[in-house]
Order: C-alpha cells, then sequence, then structure tokens
C-alpha cells in the first residue's frame, strides 16, 4: 500500500497520464499477488478513465479470463477493458479472484486516483470514504491531495480527514491539531472517534483538547437534531394542512362531517400511481414528468367523485350532521372496497421522480429530503392558490357569502345549491392533491386515508371552523408539537398528548383560533 501511495504522489505532481494497455490488464489480473500488486502499481502511477472502470470491475469481481486475455463481464455482456468496445466471453472463461490483501490495494488505488480527479463530485467522494476509514498510511495521499485541492468545500473535507488520521497519532501535539480541527466536523461518526480517543488518551493537554472537541460536537449535533424535529413537524404539518384544507371548506361551509373525506384523498393517490404506470409504458423518456401530469387528474378524479357524492347523497342531509356522519362513513368503507376491488388490497408504490429523490445535506446529522422540501413548497402554492380563489373570484365570493349568511345569500339572487356542488368539488379536488403529495413519500393503499382522517378533523376544529388562516396555523403548529414530544415521550405518548391538548383549548376557546366574523357568528 505504501509503495502505491508513493507512485501516486509521483504521478500527481505531474501532469502525465496514459492509456490502460492489454499486456497491464493481465498483469493486473492474472498470477501471483505480488507480481499483481506490482503490475497494478505501475498501472495506477499512469491511470486513466479505463484504468479506474477496470480497477473497479476487480473491486465489483466482474472481470474473467481466458486464453491470457481479461473481460469485464455486467450482466452477461463482455467488455474489452482497454478499447471498451464489446466483447465475446468464451464459455469456459474464469473469474478472477483477489484476496484480502489484493482487495485493500485496489481500493486504495481507486480512491486515489479519485482523490484526484477532474470531477469535484469523485474528489468529494474519495474523500468522503477515506474519512470514514482513517488509516495513517494513507495520509501523505491526504496531505498530498490538501495542498493540491483549490475546492473549498472539499479542503474542508481533506483537513477532517488528515484531523482523523491524525487524532491517533503518537505525537501529543499533533493529537491536539486534530482534536482541533476535529471540533468544527459536527458529525456522528466524528462523535464516536473522539470518545475512543478520549478513552484512550493520557496526555493532559490532548485529553482537554479531545474533551473540548467532543462538547463541541455534541452540541452541534444537538443543533442538528432540533433542526431535524423542526423540518419534519414542518413536513408533517405541509401534510395535515395540504388535507385539511379540503376539509375547512366543505366543513366550514355546509356543515358536513365528510368521513370519506381520507378516500378521496386515496383516490387522488392511485389517480397518481395510475398516471405513472401510463408514463412508464408509453412515456418511459419523459418519466420524470410524470408527476407534473399527476397533479391535475388527481384533482379531477377526487373532485369529480366529490361532485357526485354531494349531487347523489350530501345535499339531501344538510341540517343533520350526525346522519351526514354515518352516510360518509359508509361512502369511505364503499371507496375503500372498490379500491381494494379494482387495484388489490397490497399496497402499491409510487415511485419519485430522479430530481426528487436525495436530498441536501444541511449539518452534519441533518439531510433534508428534496420529495419533503417539494411537498412542503406544494402545500403552499396550493394554499395560495386556495387563498386567491376565496379572496378573489366570483366562486370565492359566493362561498364566503353562504359561509356567512346562506339564507341572506340565497335571498340575494346566490344559488347556494350550486355553490354548495361546487365547493365540495374543490375541496374534494385538494384532498386529490393531498394523495398525489402523500403518494411521494410512502406506499399507496386502501387505508391511506384513516391514517389522516382525524387528524384533518382536529386541524379544522382547532384553526376555526371555514378560517384559511387557523388551517395553516393549526396544521405547523400540531405537526411541529407533535414530532417535538415523539422525540421526548414516544410516537403514542405524543398523540395522546396532542389531543389532550385540542381537548382542553377548545374547552377554553370553542370557536377555535380565528373565528367567523359576522353578525349572525356565535361570539
Amino acid at each position: 500500500m505504501l509503495r502505491i501511495l508513493g507512485l501516486l504522489l509521483a504521478l500527481f505532481s505531474s501532469a502525465s497520464s496514459y492509456a490502460l494497455t492489454a499486456v497491464e490488464a493481465q498483469a493486473i489480473a492474472i498470477g501471483e499477488a505480488d507480481a499483481r500488486i506490482e503490475a497494478l502499481n505501475k498501472a495506477v502511477a499512469t491511470a486513466d478513465d479505463k484504468t479506474a472502470a477496470f480497477l473497479q470491475a476487480l473491486a465489483d469481481d466482474a472481470v474473467k479470463t481466458a486464453g491470457g486475455k481479461v473481460f469485464i463481464v455486467r450482466d452477461g455482456k463482455g467488455v474489452d477493458p482497454v478499447s471498451g468496445a464489446p466483447a465475446d466471453v468464451p464459455a469456459d472463461a474464469e473469474d478472477v479472484v483477489s484476496n484480502n490483501r489484493m482487495r485493500g490495494e485496489i481500493d486504495t488505488a481507486l480512491g486515489a486516483i479519485r482523490l484526484f480527479s477532474p470531477d469535484d463530485k469523485l474528489r468529494a467522494a474519495a474523500v468522503k470514504a477515506l474519512a470514514a476509514e482513517p488509516d495513517a498510511a494513507r495520509l501523505p495521499l491526504i496531505e498530498q491531495a490538501l495542498q493540491s485541492e483549490k475546492n473549498p468545500a472539499i479542503q474542508a473535507q481533506l483537513a477532517l480527514a488528515r484531523a482523523a488520521v491524525l487524532i491517533s497519532s503518537t505525537d501529543p501535539k499533533l493529537r491536539v491539531e486534530a482534536a482541533r480541527v476535529l471540533a468544527g466536523s459536527g458529525q456522528a461518526a466524528t462523535k464516536t472517534l473522539l470518545t475512543q480517543a478520549l478513552r484512550d488518551e493520557q496526555d493532559p493537554a490532548a485529553r482537554s483538547a479531545i474533551e473540548i472537541a467532543l462538547r463541541q460536537v455534541e452540541a452541534a449535533l444537538a443543533w442538528g437534531d432540533r433542526a431535524g424535529q423542526v423540518f419534519s413537524g414542518l413536513s408533517l404539518g405541509s401534510i395535515l394542512l395540504l388535507v385539511a384544507l379540503g376539509l375547512a371548506i366543505t366543513y366550514g361551509l355546509m356543515g358536513v362531517i365528510n368521513m370519506a373525506h381520507g378516500e378521496l384523498m386515496m383516490i387522488g393517490a392511485y389517480a397518481t400511481f395510475v398516471v405513472q404506470g401510463v408514463f412508464r409504458q408509453y412515456l418511459p423518456g419523459a418519466f420524470d414528468w410524470y408527476l407534473v401530469a399527476a397533479v391535475p387528474v388527481a384533482f379531477a378524479a377526487s373532485a369529480l367523485m366529490g361532485a357526485i357524492l354531494e349531487r347523489s347523497v350530501i345535499r339531501f342531509l344538510y341540517g343533520r350532521p350526525l346522519e351526514t356522519l354515518l352516510a360518509t362513513w359508509g361512502i369511505s368503507l364503499m371507496l375503500m372496497q372498490l379500491v381494494r376491488t379494482v387495484f388489490g388490497a397490497q399496497n402499491v408504490s409510487v415511485e419519485n421522480p430522479s430530481w426528487m429523490s436525495g436530498g441536501m445535506a444541511v449539518m452534519g446529522n441533518l439531510q433534508l429530503p428534496w420529495n419533503r422540501i417539494v411537498i412542503i413548497g406544494f402545500a403552499f402554492a396550493v394554499l395560495a392558490g386556495m387563498a386567491w380563489l376565496i379572496a378573489r373570484t366570483r366562486l370565492g365570493l359566493f362561498v364566503r357569502g353562504v359561509t356567512q349568511n346562506r339564507p341572506i345569500a340565497s335571498c340575494m339572487g346566490v344559488n347556494t345549491a350550486r355553490v354548495d356542488t361546487y365547493a365540495f368539488a374543490l375541496g374534494s379536488g385538494i384532498a386529490g392533491l393531498a394523495g398525489c403529495a402523500l403518494s411521494q413519500i410512502g406506499n399507496v393503499g386502501p387505508d391511506l386515508g384513516q391514517s389522516y382522517i382525524v387528524d384533518s378533523f382536529m386541524v379544522v376544529v382547532l384553526g376555526g371552523v371555514g378560517q384559511l388562516a387557523g388551517t395553516v396555523y393549526a396544521a405547523l403548529g400540531l405537526g411541529v408539537l407533535n414530532k417535538f414530544l415523539e422525540g421526548w415521550a414516544g410516537a403514542v405518548l405524543a398523540k395522546i398528548a396532542v389531543l389532550v391538548f385540542i381537548i382542553v383549548f377548545i374547552q377554553k376557546r370553542p370557536q377555535g383560533l380565528f373565528a367567523i366574523k359576522g353578525r349572525s357568528a356565535e361570539a
């Protein structure tokens, strides 16, 4: 390993680079371990992209030999490692076997090649791998890379990788220096490393430096945990907001306790699943954009179902909340059974588009998933659209009028029955949008809506019936509160505590956070 590192240091201090040759590939793959390692040293010293690809294939056990020739074989297809062209692999070809020593040399060579790659992403990945497994033998390589690195972010990571090695140095001064560098890491792996170093440390100065560094890392991790809880609460709150927005309209406008609201959300989720299947079969090249098409489809499917329910059942039960509760509960059971009949009882998976996969690293122990970030933004976009619709359009004016005083609105010429249908369809469509969003963070199943219906009613009641502002504050507040309580008392006790809080709050303020303003509204 030291010989490889020495050759690499000589290599990357110069600008020469040569292609992998057939002789080199054969020497690396065939023969005794010592001879293979010597060939590996020479090949790495003039490494190019094909050398890196060949070494990666060796590390993946994807290399075969036959008649003195070497082939890379993946998914049953052979490739010439020198030219990169397809090659026919003889039936009697044998797998190239590497012992642990050889694997270690290959891994070191791969890490070194990537460490000096012109691609920032490859260098960052190589530094991450080096930091994960500190090795004193790699210290010269890390220091050479640190001197030549121009990217400030990668420089900082290289400094941490160097400190992770030096924390085990025999020189107490170097250990003190390493502890001071590691204090700014804020990563869980650094905490483990410092804890182990503190257990073995005998020098008073170094021990003091490690203790200080450990406290700073623990403080940074604590802030990361708190920020993660806030983000998780906002994520949960945004989902509750999407679910409760439609319910706030239907419950606030018509006084209908719609127990089928969760199933309308489920319909939106299954509509997203269907659109995904259509794109996968007929438009595979545009699959990353299926979600854009699924949003209006999910809204339309749930809105249509809501309009049908309102015109066929709910319109005959206005003014009888208990009967609407029972009727919509029965409808919810029918919709769940319908979905089980059409799609099956098992959950189905909806895949994230590539632009919603992965996450954004904010702190050492905090990574924000892109799908959650997009859902938070989507929830507030839907909220903005709903606020504009209610405040700036003719339909919004009619909805507000009917909500505040149905008889007077009817006397003024408003067709309240039509407004009821439009409003119920609108609320159902928003539930469909919530289902579309939920499909991106979990599996879709017939029982999807049952997990959110109670929480959505709590949000509406807590925020104030028919009040968009109250719905926003209640959804986000309950989401953040629930996540903080989960970290302190567990999921079950957190749910109970939130429920008790809402009961006590409603006892003190029955109208919720925001009361309806108007002459007929109760004080």
